[in-house]
């Protein structure tokens, strides 16, 4: 399968330039990437960026290609929650922190939970922003097993908005995306919020 639009489409600059990059951004901030505290972090930030997106370099779409038909004829609803959520805001670089919960309803074809949270993962670790990531997520799931219905919702705090501009510690965001049975069944979706704890009802602070 072929990668999805968020995919890279030209080659990256070396690593080189990552981490010349790397200390300008520190010479700029008003430090000195000479000195002993700082000879290094150049280097450690490129690793870094390997790892907080490594996204980019999975296809979301081939950890959902292996399913399994054999469910004894189990049509109700499969619900995985609280997949821990570590992205970062497109915007400002910022850390995303907080819950994904994805539900389906199968149509003949399961697939491994963790290959649902491996779906979760290679989008998070992507530059993103919220909505987006809950929508490709959904998409996604409901491209490969072609389910009955699908739901995903996203808990999360932004450092964005925690750690500069506003300053608003503690506000939980909360998207959703329902397809299929979940948009078009009341009573589905109430049973996959109440699985999940109702998100929309639960104080955060």
């Amino acid at each position: 399968m072929s990668k999805d639009s968020t995919s890279k489409t030209s080659s990256p600059p070396d690593r080189a330039a990552a981490e010349a990059a790397v200390r300008t951004l520190l010479q700029w901030a008003g430090d000195d990437p000479t000195r002993e505290g700082l000879v290094e972090t150049p280097a450690r930030v490129a690793r870094a960026f390997e790892q907080w997106f490594a996204g980019y370099r999975e296809d979301p779409l081939e950890f959902l290609e292996r399913t399994f038909e054999e469910v004894e004829g189990y049509d109700e609803m499969v619900v995985l929650r609280d997949i821990r959520l570590e992205s970062y805001c497109e915007h400002h670089l910022a850390p995303i922190l907080g819950k994904i919960h994805i539900g389906y309803m199968p149509d003949k074809r399961v697939v491994g939970i963790s290959k649902l949270a491996r779906v979760a993962d290679a989008y998070s670790k992507r530059l993103q922003i919220q909505e987006k990531l809950t929508s490709q997520i959904a998409n996604c799931i409901d491209r490969v097993l072609q389910p009955k219905g699908v739901a995903v919702v996203i808990e999360a705090q932004h450092q964005c908005m925690t750690t500069r501009g506003v300053h608003k510690p503690g506000v939980m965001m909360v998207t959703s995306s329902m397809i299929g049975s979940f948009r078009q069944g009341s009573d589905t979706r109430r049973e996959f919020l109440s699985f999940i704890g109702n998100p929309s009802s639960r104080d955060h602070s």
